[in-house]
């Protein structure tokens, strides 16, 4: 049975009384890719449901009314409760894969595999936004004459493709420059495997499934070595307390909270004042990349810092805004971030996604354990700490090393040291 989610805002009408009427909804994240909204008009309010549908859209739809002023009826009339109820079945139905017949594709094994994921509360975001690298070549192909052959071609094609940047639906991709270096080469071929590994995983889950009889195919294809090499950059805390001070006061806010807590800068950017907890001293990240809430720790001092931008507000309203009171949207950071870092005199200019490094960073060479950092960062494992960060931390490999290793209790020369004695 799924879990039902508490919001003290929304659970009742005397609570959704408080609420501003407002055009926007007040939406409330219920599982992965899916939230509840309530819309508050003059006279009552209606609950929506708000679906993500990959490339950072989302589709809304009406559910029914709120139980404002009359009973819940369970259909027409719904309580906050019986409203995730029917935009969890909403969201199943949607995504519900539609039996076809003919040959088994590719493209029908990834529409599994995501529909697989999205169940399991996976994030499916990155594979919907990689799976265009697979559909243009390998869509159409039948699963169970897929050849080793072809996936290769295929991956060495992705590996030479440039960059693909945001392009509005309708429009014809486009793309930025591929450069010749060595480190543009790392980089595409280390994407060209993260889309091999998604094809696999869809293919693998096929197999599992039934729908192929063989994975020796796929199975003999192997990932380019030597490409997840690039060096993690950070800042120590001299150029952070310069980083800080070199930012225009609206900015140095975002900075400052992002040097406090290794959050994204869209997970920031969202958070409210009713996200914050003063008495326990955790901000509540409820939209994350993985699609997970989480509860970020503070220190004392990151606790003094989000009381000050919490001061004086509303619940709903926001902790951090621009200079003219508006939320910081997508890539709104950039110009400020690259003014601050040529202000503190910061060589190369380190991007707003660094200050997570940064804190990641400092967080393991002070000894805080791999787990906790993961937990704080949003991931499921240590694995992506490990990979990152892991040559940092005190005892992550010196110290297993040096407990670890033979001794073979040789000396360093056969001569026995004479020792005097008086005569």
């Amino acid at each position: 049975m799924v879990e039902k989610v508490r919001d003290r805002k929304m659970d009742t009408p005397n609570a959704r009384k408080a609420l501003p009427a407002r055009g926007k909804p007040y939406y409330r994240t219920i599982a992965k890719g899916l939230h509840l909204g309530y819309r508050k008009g003059q006279t009552g309010g209606r609950w929506v449901a708000r679906h993500y549908i990959g490339g950072q859209d989302y589709v809304v739809e009406t559910i029914a009314d709120a139980d404002d002023k009359l009973e819940a009826n369970g259909t027409t009339v719904l309580t906050f409760s019986q409203a995730q109820d029917r935009a969890r079945q909403l969201q199943a139905d949607r995504h519900a894969p539609t039996p076809k017949a003919g040959p088994y594709t590719v493209n029908d094994a990834l529409d599994a595999y995501v529909h697989w994921m999205e169940g399991k509360r996976k994030s499916a975001r990155d594979t919907k936004w990689r799976r265009k690298l697979i559909e243009a070549e390998l869509g159409d192909k039948e699963v169970a004459k897929l050849t080793a052959d072809e996936i290769r071609k295929w991956h060495r094609k992705v590996s030479e493709t440039p960059p693909r940047l945001r392009t509005k639906e309708g429009e014809q991709q486009r793309y930025r420059d591929l450069g010749t270096d060595s480190a543009s080469i790392r980089q595409r071929r280390a994407t060209a495997n993260r889309v091999l590994t998604i094809l696999k995983a869809a293919l693998n889950y096929a197999w599992r499934e039934g729908k192929v009889d063989s994975d020796k195919e796929w199975r003999r294809v192997e990932p380019f070595e030597d490409v997840e090499t690039a060096r993690v950059r950070y800042l120590s805390i001299a150029e952070a307390k310069c980083l800080v001070n070199a930012c225009e006061p609206d900015f140095r806010s975002i900075v400052q909270a992002a040097l406090q807590t290794g959050a994204r800068y869209g997970e920031l950017a969202r958070l409210t004042v009713a996200d914050f907890n003063s008495d326990v001293g955790t901000l509540t990240i409820g939209e994350s990349k993985s699609g997970e809430v989480r509860h970020v720790v503070l220190t004392e001092e990151g606790k003094k810092l989000f009381g000050q931008l919490a001061s004086g507000k509303e619940g709903t309203a926001l902790l951090m805004t621009n200079a003219a009171g508006n939320p910081w949207g997508k890539s709104h950071q950039s110009r400020p971030m690259t003014d601050a870092c040529a202000a503190a005199k910061i060589n190369p200019v380190i991007g707003f996604h660094g200050l997570r490094h940064t804190w990641a960073s400092l967080a393991v060479m002070n000894g805080m354990p791999l787990l906790v950092v993961a937990a704080q960062l949003g991931h499921t494992d240590t694995r992506m700490v490990e990979k990152h960060y892991g040559h940092l931390s005190k005892s992550y490999i010196a110290d297993a090393v040096r407990a670890g290793a033979p001794r073979f209790g040789i000396e360093d020369t056969n001569v026995v040291p004479m020792e005097a004695t008086n005569v």
